[in-house]
């Protein structure tokens, strides 16, 4: 009577292995996300991806393009990978997956040339250059290829979302202070009429050409590694006290 009074119904121990599970589901899509969005930053963590994230980092506008088609493609490509997986064979696995990004970017590329050229023709070259973007081909090589697609979209996105979020922060901090303007280039994408929603942020600025040319793209880049690692440092301190 005693050892009946004891026993859990299986429904209930069921019901507790699911919650269990999706809990640790829960857990890793979190980790996933953590991982790509600051733990594991390609911008300021990995450091991957520098030529582009240097070199088109002027603007707002810029950045966020070229963010934006290189989430798109490490979404698709990762997608795409993790379902061919057991049909690539393993010796010539890096010039398929090189081939499946291609394949991809020239997507990208028609259409960025089809329906925003001007935007196009200033991101010229860094377009096609997402080909062999050390980012991309790293976490279809490291995580897409030995992961479910779901999983594999999850990291990819999350790594494209990191790395334009850097890209983004490190354009307006250039822009600002070299131009003293934000969003300048909107036409580029919307049309003349979108000039009038740049925003000046002060009248009169002649600008500080420093901060637009590479040298400032260095200095900019190296401010928001070091405000990672201050700020990494100070949760590990507050988790200590």
């Amino acid at each position: 009577m005693s050892t009946q009074a004891h026993e859990v119904p299986a429904e209930v121990a069921a019901g507790e292995a699911g919650l269990q599970a999706l809990g640790d589901r829960w857990a890793e899509l979190r980790e996933i996300l953590h991982n790509g969005l600051w733990k594991q930053n390609p911008g300021i963590v990995q450091l991957l991806g520098l030529c582009p994230l240097l070199a088109i980092s002027n603007t707002v506008v810029n950045s966020l393009s070229l963010g934006l088609a290189t989430t798109l493609v490490m979404a698709i490509s990762s997608g795409s990978v993790s379902v061919l997986r057991n049909y690539i064979p393993q010796p010539i696995r890096i010039p398929v997956f090189v081939l499946i990004i291609a394949a991809l970017v020239t997507v990208v590329q028609l259409f960025m040339n089809a329906y925003v050229h001007p935007l196009y023709l200033v991101l010229g070259v860094f377009i096609p250059l997402i080909t062999t973007n050390c980012i991309v081909l790293a976490r279809v090589e490291a995580f897409a290829s030995k992961r479910s697609t779901a999983h594999a979209v999850l990291d990819a996105s999350a790594m494209g979302i990191g790395l334009t979020l850097v890209l983004v922060v490190l354009g307006g901090l250039r822009e600002a202070v070299g131009k003293g303007t934000l969003l300048s280039g909107l036409d580029l994408v919307f049309g003349p009429a979108a000039a009038a929603w740049t925003v000046h942020l002060a009248p009169g600025y002649q600008g500080f050409l420093l901060a637009i040319l590479p040298p400032g793209a260095f200095i900019g880049l190296g401010l928001l590694i070091a405000m990672k690692n201050w700020l990494d440092l100070r949760a590990a301190k507050e988790q200590r006290a």
